[in-house]
């Protein structure tokens, strides 16, 4: 089991937020991209920082995006979409979501609209 899995969302969603912010995107942008990725409102995405929930019991409790398939390209020098273990796949494709935002792509195609 990779240690990310074990890792709550809520120690590395500041690092997102910072990462958005620094290129000019909002948190309310980056809360809209986990939002439509993983399905949670924004009330389920503050409780789940709040509870400090693991990257597993996150994506577990998510309804998925059925459009998460066309998050193609690299992470951290990984193909997205050839990552078998499908829980670091739903975890780099919010990765690769994330690294959208903060290039400056529009918000339309970010989120495969």
């Amino acid at each position: 089991m990779h240690r990310i899995f074990s890792t709550s969302v809520a120690s590395v969603y500041p690092h997102y937020v910072t990462k958005v912010e620094k290129k000019g995107r909002t948190q309310a942008e980056l809360d809209e991209v986990i939002s439509w990725l993983t399905g949670f409102d924004e009330a389920t995405l503050q409780k789940h920082l709040a509870e400090e929930t693991t990257f597993q019991d996150f994506f577990a409790e998510a309804d998925l995006n059925p459009n998460a398939t066309l998050i193609t390209g690299s992470v951290c020098g990984v193909k997205v979409q050839e990552v078998e273990d499908p829980l670091m796949r739903q975890i780099r494709y919010l990765d690769k979501l994330v690294d959208e935002l903060a290039k400056g792509r529009p918000m339309e195609k970010v989120l495969r609209g």
